[in-house]
């Protein structure tokens, strides 16, 4: 199974693109990331009540859901190397992509299980559930001290509050970063990350056979 995975994925590597569950992973990971950010900053301004409840609600059924997708997709990776494409071999660049890549996984696993870990030292408090229907448990604190229960809180807060600034930092140096790959390198990064065209894959059927790749775009044109 994972061998037919493989070689069906060796197609797209070999045009420089990511597979089409790659690039579903990435872009509905990045709606998600974008959503709660967003989220986020609402809920900080909601007064205490029933609504902030709600909302908060929403935010931890959707972050459970980013867990799982994580996970996934992880596992998808192992499976699945990353393309050659025109951005490896960069030097600095190269290197810089990868520690990125690293770090994103670090908020999307710490931040939902901070956020997990923040609901359930919380008490006897609300239910969880996966987008807001499959039940999902609770860390198992009930049966600790409460004070235990406090810190617990408090390092899961101040490790989610944390990973959310990385994030924000993250998001516009990779968006950037990419773009920069596109525009200003004529890299083929980001078309690999995006759905194909029938032109595109004519195109790279045409360079396969021997065409003259994509010329860098003049400096005088860059800016």
């Amino acid at each position: 199974m994972i061998l037919r995975i493989r070689r069906w994925a060796h197609r797209h590597a070999e045009e420089g693109r990511y597979t089409p569950v790659g690039i579903v992973f990435h872009w509905t990971m990045a709606a998600l990331v974008v959503f709660q950010i967003g989220w986020g900053w609402y809920m900080g301004r909601l007064p205490a009540g029933g609504d902030k409840l709600a909302a908060f609600q929403v935010h931890a059924d959707i972050g459970l859901f980013m867990l799982v997708l994580t996970l996934l997709r992880f596992g998808w990776r192992l499976i699945v190397p990353s393309p050659i494409n025109d951005a490896a071999g960069l030097g600095w660049q190269t290197r810089a992509a990868h520690i990125t890549h690293i770090l994103f996984y670090i908020c999307f696993f710490g931040l939902p299980l901070s956020g997990w870990a923040m609901w359930s030292a919380l008490g006897d408090g609300p239910s969880l559930a996966l987008l807001g229907w499959l039940p999902w448990p609770h860390m198992p604190f009930q049966d600790l001290d409460v004070s235990l229960q406090r810190m617990i809180l408090d390092w899961a807060e101040d490790i989610h509050l944390l990973l959310v600034i990385v994030l924000i930092i993250l998001v516009p140096l990779h968006v950037g970063a990419a773009l920069k790959h596109h525009y200003v390198d004529r890299h083929d990064v980001l078309e690999g990350m995006l759905p194909e065209l029938p032109e595109d894959r004519q195109r790279r059927k045409a360079k396969r056979r021997g065409g003259k790749p994509r010329a860098p775009r003049p400096a005088s044109e860059a800016g």
